[in-house]
């Protein structure tokens, strides 16, 4: 159950137990914000974002703020459950697939060298500068990974099956897109002398004007593109498996963001509901909520709680900065800890601290705080980890 917490002009629901202080000032921004509605709601993976918190779910009316999406439009998850048995992969197996992975995906700023199809890029449909000034360079980079906290698993199911997971999402077509909007919503609001406070990060763009809609179209367009980027990646996931296993076969694929705004229907108004870092949770929906580096994934179902605006949380959460990670971790305990489970990891060098499992908050401790919100389905053990 949330915490209710009345730090502004609307109340905050959260679910996050402990927030760091410069989410929570972000949070009372959110709660001031003129156009915001309702609530603010709050997941329990909650840390401090660009203007609005990572784990922050943010209802609007009349106005769209890129920022309350942020700049990796459409990242997401995507999960596939194989037909083989944990047991019928040995180590051996499992490191030449990470091995072919890394050779078959690029990695971190990595680009294919050649454009991929276009069947893998969404059509372009109305008045889009960002993504037709981008599109040839993002035929590129559709079907990649990307650094940071992206990642590709293979996982031990609670069901005994082998799981392939991915997380990802649009790449610099996503990039170039948010920061395009939110520069233009700024100079918007500023020339119509409705400028917010510099420091919030929040500035809008209306939804009748212009340059609203094809923020929409745009910003869909890079949901879109982020979810052909994730199908790509496991088709080549798929490919690889099959070579090695020629009888293997594959279920649906699940694909879900969790940076992105849309129209939706909350406590009988039609709003724009922004999620940062936040899983759409309709009651009866699938939905995938990771862990970090070397701890569970889940796959879930939505509860439909309307206090959440029907959302749940999209990962574990940052328990500290990159920086401070990389200052405060121990690199030998840290790799020692994913060894110990026997998972063949991606931590090798001391900046890989920075996405190290004790730089996440504890995904047992979110799942429970969240048990209001979805019902766990699948837990999924990681037995490889692709990164950067």
């Amino acid at each position: 159950m949330p915490e209710i917490l009345h730090e502004g002009r609307l109340p905050i629901l959260s679910w996050c137990r402990e927030i760091e202080p410069g989410a929570r000032e972000q949070l009372r921004h959110l709660a001031d914000h003129p156009f915001a509605f309702h609530h603010i709601a709050v997941m329990p993976d909650c840390h401090e974002g660009y203007g609005m918190p990572i784990g922050g779910v943010l209802a609007t009316e009349g106005v769209v703020i890129p920022n309350a999406v942020g700049v990796d439009i459409g990242c997401g998850m995507g999960a596939v459950r194989t037909s083989l048995r944990v047991e019928e992969v040995d180590r051996e197996t499992l490191k030449w697939f990470v091995q072919t992975i890394r050779s078959r995906i690029p990695l971190g700023f990595e680009h294919h060298r050649k454009p991929q199809d276009e069947r893998w890029m969404p059509p372009v449909q109305g008045e889009m500068p960002i993504v037709q000034r981008e599109y040839d360079s993002a035929r590129r980079q559709v079907g990649t990974l990307g650094g940071g906290n992206h990642f590709i698993e293979v996982q031990a199911g609670d069901d005994g099956h082998l799981w392939l997971m991915v997380h990802s999402g649009s790449r610099n077509l996503g990039l170039q897109v948010a920061e395009h909007y939110n520069r233009l919503a700024g100079r918007e609001n500023e020339k119509r002398g409705e400028r917010l406070p510099k420091n919030w990060q929040l500035d809008f763009l209306r939804l009748e004007s212009e340059e609203g809609q094809r923020y929409l179209r745009e910003m869909n367009y890079c949901v879109a593109f982020a979810y052909n980027n994730r199908r790509l990646m496991m088709e080549r996931l798929q490919e690889i498996l099959a070579d090695l296993v020629p009888d293997v076969a594959f279920g649906s694929l699940l694909n879900i963001a969790h940076n992105y705004a849309a129209e939706e229907e909350h406590f009988g108004r039609r709003v724009m509901v922004h999620r940062k870092g936040a899983t759409r949770a309709e009651a009866g929906t699938r939905g995938i909520v990771p862990g970090s580096q070397g701890s569970p994934s889940y796959i879930v179902e939505g509860l439909g709680n309307p206090d959440s605006f029907r959302s749940c949380a999209h990962g574990a959460g940052r328990r500290m900065g990159r920086n401070e990670a990389i200052k405060r971790l121990d690199f030998a305990a840290e790799k020692a800890k994913l060894e110990a489970q026997g998972i063949l990891h991606s931590l090798n060098r001391p900046r890989d601290l920075e996405e190290a499992m004790s730089a996440y908050k504890d995904i047992s401790e979110v799942m429970k705080a969240q048990a209001d919100l979805v019902a766990i389905r699948h837990e999924l053990k990681p037995l490889a980890v692709v990164k950067e």
